[in-house]
Formats: structure tokens, C-alpha cells, sequence
């Protein structure tokens, strides 16, 4: 029996895309291997968010390559479409896949390894093979927990952060059915799984149109969720600050079941920041958000995400950032340093943030977080 080896690198949207390659793979009668020397196929799901889960890639792949030289490496996930990492490791690489077309591919690659590579050309066997935009979403995963999983809602972003690479890498925003979503939340239930997680890049920006009387949205998708017996609870992540409505907070306040745990990422406590981040609201509207949140939910957790040295933050526009959090008082923050990422409006800029003072404005919010 041939075995395998998934890397995942990234967001939960990665993770719960890897579950599912594991869950075809062995359908198909591969083998889970933990190590990943001892696997015949090893597949990377990489991440493109910031640098270091780039870099990581550069020692990663190669080290396999070294120690396990017959194995089959396959790269997915947000950096496949980058031409400067794949001349870089085109030598180590046997194929780059998108994650919405890996699952048709996957029986070839099979059937190759399963072959030992004998007069097999791969490209010529699969160049016309296509996946229908994310279907691949209601393939069976093979879940890491027996207690906590991932139900994807959807998939894409139609934002266009300045600084994300997230619409290029997985395109536009597409949604499952509610009835696929409501059936995979149902079988887990019955399975004894207690944490429900849904999740894409934007939630609260769900729609699914049943048919012309029958439309959903995110709040909709919660009570359906909520109605569904079972000792179970129910989070989701992660929101959008422009799509956090009222009707979604009176939803979570109603809803027995889903957690007052709410991730609603900030990014800047500046306008003009915010503004050149294209993020799509004010500094006003989130603490607006944050105030009708705490006021329909009282016992609230509120986690936020921060991006520190963004191109021309200024000092006195980072003091407005120090300023929003201890107006807030988060209950967890997420800081990232910002990295130019190719292919984005903000790679344009320069990145004229030193990494000292990157730092510097890190440590400044992690000191106000611990006291």
C-alpha cells in the first residue's frame, strides 16, 4: 500500500482543503504516513499571505527531496501561480495543482506512483482534465479531530485587500448550498463531533439562492445551523467589519448554540491606513461594530488582526492604532509584520517600514495587550 504525506501551511481554509485531499487519497487506497521521508507522495499546501510561510518552502521541499528522493511532491494551495517560486524549485517539483482541480487529478497521480513512473507522462494524461469551480468542497475529508471540524461555507474573496493575496490565489467569492452545509454539519453530529466551525475568508458575506422565494444569508445559515439537535456548539470565522450588519449580531445573540467568540479583523487603527488598505470602512464604523456587539452580547470575546508597518505608517498613525486598542481592550490579537506580496496593489509601494521599527510596533502592542 502506498502511503502519503500532507504539509499544510496556512489558515484553516488550507487545513480543511488538506482534509479533504487526505480523505480522497485514501479512498483511492493510499496510506496516511506521518513522516514525510517514508511517503511515496508528498503533497505541500502552501500559503501566500505573508513571507516567512514562503521562505519556509525554500529548506522544506528541498530537505524532502534530499531525504526522500523517489517520492512524488506535489505543491497546491495560494503560490502555485507564482512563475519566480516555481523556476526556483521546478528541479524538486513534479507538479504544481490548484486545490479546485487536485481532486480530478489525483487518480493519475495515483495511478503513476502505483506504476513506479514506467513510460508515464503525466502531463500528457491530464492537461484537459478540469474541475467545476468548488465542487471540490463536498468531498468526504478525513478529519484530524474526532471532537472539533471544519465545514467550509464558501470559498474566494471579492475584496481585494491592497496588501492580500487571497482573491488572485483563490479567486472570486463562490458558496455552497445550504442544504450541502446543513448535511455535513448533520453527519458530524451524528458522529459525536461537539465544535462546528464554519468557516471561509468572508462568512458574513454568504448568499445561496435556493430559488427566487428562498434566499440565504449568513444569519440564516446560523439559525439553520443553530436548529439542529445535538450537545453542540457553533463558530465561525472569519468576518468582515463591512459585512457585520446588525441582523448577524442579533442572530449570534439569539442563537443558543453559537459561541459569543467573534474575530472581527481591525487591520489598522487609522483611516488614511485603512484607506489605502482598500479594507472599506472607518475606524468610526469598527468601534461602532464593537459597541452594538457588546451591547446585544454581553458576555462577548472579542480577537482582532493588526498589520504593523504597512508602506508610509506613519508614527504618529501607528499611535492611533496604540490609541483603538486600549479603547477596546481585545480579548486576543493576532500582529503580523507587513510583507510586500507579488502581485498585489500594495507591492507597488515601498515597503519603507524598517524591520527594527516593524518590530518595535509589535512589541508595543503585545506590552498594552499583557497589561
Amino acid at each position: 500500500m502506498k502511503k502519503y504525506h500532507i504539509i499544510t501551511i496556512g489558515c484553516q481554509m488550507n487545513k480543511s482543503d488538506s482534509e479533504r485531499i487526505a480523505g480522497k487519497l485514501e479512498e483511492l487506497g493510499y496510506k496516511r504516513s506521518d513522516n514525510k521521508y517514508q511517503a511515496d507522495l508528498v503533497i505541500v499546501n502552501t500559503c501566500g499571505v505573508r513571507q516567512s510561510a514562503e521562505n519556509r518552502l525554500y529548506g522544506l521541499i528541498p530537505e524532502i527531496k534530499r531525504n526522500n528522493p523517489k517520492c512524488f511532491i506535489v505543491i497546491t494551495g495560494c503560490l502555485i501561480y507564482r512563475k519566480d517560486i516555481k523556476k526556483r524549485l521546478e528541479k524538486f517539483i513534479d507538479e504544481w495543482l490548484p486545490v479546485s482541480e487536485i481532486f480530478n487529478f489525483l487518480p493519475h497521480i495515483a495511478g503513476s506512483i502505483f506504476r513506479q513512473f514506467s513510460n508515464y507522462n503525466f502531463q500528457t494524461n491530464t492537461k484537459n482534465i478540469k474541475c467545476e469551480n468548488n465542487n471540490y468542497l463536498n468531498v468526504q475529508p478525513k478529519y484530524e479531530s474526532k471532537f472539533s471540524a471544519f465545514v467550509p461555507i464558501g470559498n474566494g474573496c471579492n475584496n481585494f485587500c491592497s496588501y492580500c493575496v487571497v482573491p488572485y490565489a483563490r479567486g472570486r467569492e463562490v458558496y455552497r448550498s445550504a442544504e450541502d452545509i446543513l448535511k455535513d454539519v448533520q453527519n458530524l453530529i451524528n458522529k459525536g463531533y461537539k465544535e462546528i466551525i464554519l468557516i471561509a475568508q468572508n462568512v458574513n458575506s454568504y448568499k445561496y439562492n435556493e430559488n427566487i422565494k428562498n434566499n440565504w444569508d449568513f444569519p440564516k445559515l446560523l439559525k439553520e445551523v443553530n436548529k439542529i439537535s445535538g450537545d453542540f456548539w457553533i463558530r465561525f470565522l472569519t468576518s468582515h467589519p463591512k459585512d457585520m450588519s446588525d441582523k448577524l449580531i442579533k442572530t449570534i445573540a439569539s442563537c443558543e448554540k453559537v459561541c459569543h467568540y467573534i474575530h472581527l479583523p481591525i487591520q489598522s487603527g487609522d483611516n488614511e491606513i485603512l484607506k489605502a488598505m482598500n479594507r472599506k470602512y472607518s475606524v468610526e464604523h469598527y468601534i461602532n461594530l464593537i459597541e452594538k456587539i457588546r451591547k446585544n452580547i454581553s458576555d462577548s470575546s472579542i480577537s482582532t488582526d493588526v498589520i504593523v508597518g504597512f508602506p508610509n505608517e506613519t508614527k504618529k498613525q501607528f499611535n492611533n492604532t496604540i490609541k483603538l486598542f486600549k479603547q477596546i481592550k481585545f480579548d486576543m490579537v493576532y500582529i503580523s509584520q507587513y510583507s510586500p506580496r507579488p502581485g498585489t496593489v500594495a507591492f507597488k509601494l515601498n515597503d519603507n517600514i524598517s524591520k527594527e521599527e516593524k518590530k518595535n510596533r509589535e512589541n508595543k502592542l503585545l506590552n498594552i495587550l499583557e497589561k
